[in-house]
């Protein structure tokens, strides 16, 4: 956990492009602008839906909707970097959805809505975590899963699957 205190801001707050040397995402498909709060046990990251994203412009023509899944993604993306606080060498390793459970929407994702990511950590171990996550626009629950992750070397499973 202490290995991301260099990355925060004055606020406590970590940055998208802070953001990009934790995972491995770009701005393209990254669903985090930044982390409000980080302990060893639970995160939150907020995602700004501007209205321009590429996604938007196919999903319901006329009446754009944030996808669930990118809703989905985003809860995993903000699991991988409590999951990664956690792990002292993250860097040697991947993290990976491994299974999702008790996916439930309650409402849309629309454009100028900005998303808040809240995520708790029920258990980790060097193969993986277990996290219930919950996503709000305001205080409004749109989105809530169960993930699992596994943690893999990273050169090992690239390797095994590179072409």
């Amino acid at each position: 956990m202490d290995q991301f205190n260099e990355l925060k801001n004055d606020k406590g707050e970590i940055n998208t492009e802070q953001v990009m040397k934790i995972i491995p995402y770009n701005e393209h498909f990254l669903f985090i602008d930044k982390v409000i709060s980080l302990s060893s046990n639970r995160i939150v990251t907020i995602k700004n839906i501007s209205g321009n994203e590429d996604f938007l412009k196919g999903h319901f023509v006329g009446f754009p909707i944030m996808p669930g899944a990118l809703t989905v993604e985003g809860l995993g993306q903000t699991a991988t970097l409590l999951a990664r606080s956690n792990i002292p060498n993250h860097l040697e390793k991947d993290v990976l959805a491994y299974r999702l459970k008790d996916v439930k929407f309650s409402a849309p994702v629309l454009p100028g809505d900005q998303l808040r990511f809240e995520l708790d950590l029920i258990a980790q171990d060097e193969r993986g975590a277990i996290l219930q996550g919950k996503a709000f626009v305001k205080d409004d629950l749109v989105a809530e899963a169960l993930l699992m992750l596994a943690i893999v070397n990273k050169t090992d499973f690239r390797s095994k699957y590179a072409k």
